[in-house]
């Protein structure tokens, strides 16, 4: 008789979890088994279930970068135990930390899904139970007694995103996430239909690595009309700054004055990595289009091609914590590590990753 599978929940917080407070009427997290509670359907899988929680419960706009090296650890420690780890997490930096994991996890070759829900499990309406539901058929699912998806995702609303490609869009509606340059892994109706051209899967037996150090000197820059020479010059001259994400207009363009540029060569030469990634949902930085994005360009700073924010923040958190050398880190910010920016073709498997 084939083993059952094995899959461990991690409840760290979020709306799934939250109950009303009668004496202050908001809502606040409540532990994982009142969250069972409401879920007698797990039953029925019939997979070994586990869960563990944290203590207390983290509302998600309280996560930290220690938070994300404290999952990773987790998941390490009970990697050879599971056969997937289903996270349950608030939506508002449910992305940030997708990301953060897919890079603190290097040759991932088991599911780890994050999921939570706009409405707590108790609620009526919830969209929590489905969400909670699927993420665990998801993380258990085998062909050919391999895992179907041994990625870092994000499932929510009948669809699983690659978790460094995904930013939340919605505070309003059940469908809460979109990945606009990367395709859905899954989509569930009926069936659970996975989309396996799409899927990163590990190439040769390669050991699990976790990496457990991130540095947070990192600054994002968003680019606006009327953005003036002191607010520029305030954060890049932050104390022990090493980073700074620019978020600007279009395909990567900025305003071209000459205290703008100045401050950005200057900021360069001091040593600071700068990582240009546009504001909008869709499509990739390409500097060399326009001369407003070439100045840049020119400047020293570097393109995040068609990278999340998110994805882009705390690969940068990763990779300056785990190099010294600016060189290495600015080749590598170009490089897709965990399938985060599109470089390659996507039939192009075997090129598409990046060991390090």
């Amino acid at each position: 008789m084939p083993k059952k599978p094995a899959i461990l929940i991690i409840y760290t917080g979020g709306t799934i979890g939250m109950a009303l407070d009668p004496e202050t009427g908001n809502l606040s997290p409540v532990n994982f088994v009142e969250i069972s509670k409401q879920l007698p359907e797990l039953i029925r899988f019939g997979f070994d279930i586990k869960a563990t929680s944290f203590s207390p419960p983290i509302d998600s706009s309280e996560i930290e970068p220690a938070l994300w090296i404290k999952l990773a650890k987790i998941i390490g420690e009970q990697y050879d135990n599971f056969d997937g780890f289903v996270i349950l997490h608030g939506t508002d930096t449910m992305a940030y930390s997708a990301s953060a994991l897919s890079f603190l996890i290097e040759n991932l070759g088991k599911p780890v899904i994050f999921t939570g829900s706009q409405l707590p499990i108790g609620m009526l309406r919830t969209d929590g139970k489905e969400n909670l539901i699927t993420s665990i058929e998801i993380a258990a699912a085998k062909i050919n007694n391999s895992p179907v998806v041994p990625e870092v995702c994000i499932f929510f609303q009948n669809k699983l995103f690659r978790g460094n490609r995904t930013k939340k869009y919605s505070v309003d509606f059940f469908n809460a996430f979109r990945s606009e340059n990367y395709p859905p892994l899954a989509e569930a109706g009926i069936k659970i239909e996975y989309n396996y051209n799409a899927i990163n899967y590990p190439y040769g037996e390669k050991k699990l690595k976790l990496h457990t150090r991130l540095d947070n000197n990192v600054a994002i820059l968003k680019v606006f009309p009327g953005i003036t020479g002191k607010l520029i010059n305030s954060v890049l001259n932050t104390e022990d700054l090493k980073a700074v994400i620019i978020e600007t207009y279009g395909s990567g363009n900025a305003p071209t004055s000459s205290w703008f540029i100045s401050e950005i060569e200057s900021a360069v030469k001091r040593g600071i990595i700068i990582i240009n990634v546009s504001q909008c949902s869709t499509g990739s930085v390409d500097m060399t289009k326009y001369n407003t994005g070439n100045k840049l360009l020119e400047a020293g700073v570097i393109s995040g091609h068609d990278m999340t924010t998110e994805a882009a923040l705390t690969k940068t958190m990763f990779l300056i914590a785990n190099y010294s050398d600016n060189e290495t880190i600015c080749n590598l910010i170009n490089k897709p590590l965990r399938g985060e920016v599109l470089m390659q073709n996507l039939t192009d498997k075997k090129t598409y990753l990046t060991d390090i």
